[in-house]
């Protein structure tokens, strides 16, 4: 649409888009008018020309039938374009909101057939039915739901399959601890002193770099030993003190007399040659009989455990992980009678066996302790979010009000496989029998302070007595998690396989194996004899 204004203004001519010309004259009979008021009254009738165009030809370009006759008509099919939205008829939201809001009994859902099973059959059936949205709403509602079951079915069932499988004793570890008792019992060469005679006094010299596992596992201390010595620069200065129970000691003597790591000293003993240990009441003993009556009580077995209906999957998988045979294990409570165990030594780096080490440790006897304790390497910040993201309250239960009143749920937690403990600091405090005061606490609640391992008394019996570490010397969350990429994991000093996962078990993740693999010899004839797979 074109408006022509004559100069004398006139004649107004208005031509629409059509090409059509509608003239409207005007005749200023008196200079009384202004030019003023006449120009905007033209605008006016413009204005008004251009909308009932638009009135005229809007129907058309919708498309509609029926055309609008009054404005009310043209602003109802305006206004959600003007919007920017268009609003639907029947308020379809509101209904699918209405059906998927009722509560929905899952017993229903048992023997049905009629639930589509997959998105594929669900979108055939809707378009098959013309369903309105109601009926779409309660069918994607069923077969929400029933997913949502056979999910949760599926999780737990994977968690009680892992937890079987990692409490478990491999058939290829059963069968390397029978070889080598056996061969202890007909080869004198397994029977070897260790460490030799000669020997002896370096196993109390402070000069030497003390080490400690203890464990009843012979495959994986080989892995730990193997590591240690061959990544040692100084291996003539290196002590390793191995501590297992009765059962292990001889085919663990057996290996280490077989496969010597010299010039290192290797020294394996049986909790049982411990006077400390055998003489009278020791608490270690008697808080793990306590803690076993109290499991064997509150948690139930595994199968009941899996059974329940109602509980989170991830609640069900730390009630199994409360059941592993390790978190009653006296090799897993030993280190907190350190300082008994080794009276005259100052100094020792306590490793758990399912670590690699990966570099020389020496450097960790010049690390300044200022006056603590325990080394340990802080598990509150990094890269890994989900690994190093663990504060106080990820471990201690702090609605309960004794742990609320004691201690503060941000505080950075720390981490057991690799810690340096300075043994003469250790001495001098009440570290043990604060340790066993918690452990009591929580039996006495109903292990409601904290549910499962050795780390959470760790935290407050050492609380106030860490010395953190770099970073660099321990490298956790190998065995429950699989986002850590190999080359992260081989720039470390010490890779830690804590979590399930552990690299002896088919379950661990293949592409971090190797770590540990590597220091496997698969032509040894146990390994062979055995078929542990160093792949």
């Amino acid at each position: 649409m074109q408006l022509h204004i004559s100069p004398s203004l006139r004649h107004v001519t208005v031509v629409t888009g059509k090409g059509l010309r509608e003239f409207i004259k005007v005749k200023v009979g008196s200079r009384r008018f202004s030019y003023q008021m006449i120009f905007y009254s033209l605008l006016f009738f413009t204005f008004l020309l251009r909308f009932v165009f638009v009135l005229s030809t809007v129907d058309t370009i919708d498309g509609d039938p029926s055309p609008c006759s009054s404005l009310a008509c043209l602003g109802k099919r305006l206004k959600p374009k003007l919007l920017g939205r268009k609003i639907e008829t029947g308020n379809v939201p509101e209904a699918m909101y209405q059906v998927l809001e009722q509560p929905l009994n899952e017993q229903e859902l048992k023997g049905r057939s009629d639930i589509p099973q997959t998105l594929q059959d669900f979108m055939s059936e809707v378009k098959r039915s013309k369903s309105d949205a109601r009926q779409f709403a309660q069918k994607l509602k069923e077969m929400l739901i029933l997913m949502e079951q056979r999910t949760r079915t599926a999780k737990i069932q994977e968690y009680l399959y892992r937890h079987v499988a990692s409490s478990s004793i491999p058939k290829q570890l059963h069968c390397l601890a029978l070889k080598l008792a056996n061969e202890h019992s007909i080869n004198a060469a397994a029977r070897l002193q260790l460490p030799e005679a000669e020997l002896v006094p370096n196993l109390v010299d402070n000069s030497y770099f003390h080490f400690v596992l203890a464990s009843d596992n012979i495959l994986a201390a080989s892995v730990v030993a193997k590591s240690l010595v061959q990544n040692s620069l100084r291996p003539h200065k290196i002590v390793l003190h191995i501590i297992t129970d009765r059962k292990t000691y001889f085919p663990m003597q057996a290996w280490f007399s077989l496969h010597p790591l010299s010039p290192a000293i290797i020294e394996v003993k049986a909790l049982h040659h411990f006077d400390w240990l055998s003489k009278g009441k020791v608490p270690v003993l008697e808080a793990m009989e306590k803690d076993q009556r109290v499991r064997s009580q509150f948690r139930g077995g595994s199968s009941v455990i899996a059974a329940s209906k109602s509980e989170n999957p991830v609640v069900v998988a730390a009630k199994l992980q409360a059941l592993s045979p390790k978190y009653n294990s006296l090799m897993n409570h030993i280190r907190i009678h350190l300082p008994e165990l080794f009276p005259s030594l100052n100094k020792v780096v306590f490793l758990d066996d399912d670590i690699v080490i990966q570099t020389d440790l020496s450097p960790l006897w010049d690390i300044d302790m200022d006056g603590k304790v325990n080394g340990a390497v802080e598990t509150c910040s990094g890269e890994d979010k989900f690994v190093m993201s663990k504060k106080f309250k990820s471990y201690l239960n702090f609605s309960n009000p004794i742990i609320a009143r004691n201690f503060d749920p941000e505080e950075c937690a720390w981490a057991y496989g690799m810690n340096v403990f300075d043994l003469a600091a250790w001495r001098k405090t009440n570290i043990s029998s604060t340790y066993y005061h918690w452990l009591d606490e929580n039996l006495k609640s109903d292990l409601s302070l904290w549910q499962l391992g050795t780390l959470p008394p760790g935290l407050i019996a050492f609380h106030g007595h860490v010395q953190t570490i770099d970073p660099f010397w321990h490298m956790l969350g190998l065995g429950y998690q699989e986002t850590t990429s190999f080359s992260d994991a081989e720039s470390t000093a010490v890779v830690h396989f804590n979590g399930r996962a552990k690299p002896w078990l088919d379950i661990a993740f293949p592409h971090l194996r190797p770590l540990w693999a590597k220091y496997l010899d698969p032509s040894d004839r146990f390994i062979k004899s055995c078929h542990i797979r160093a792949s």
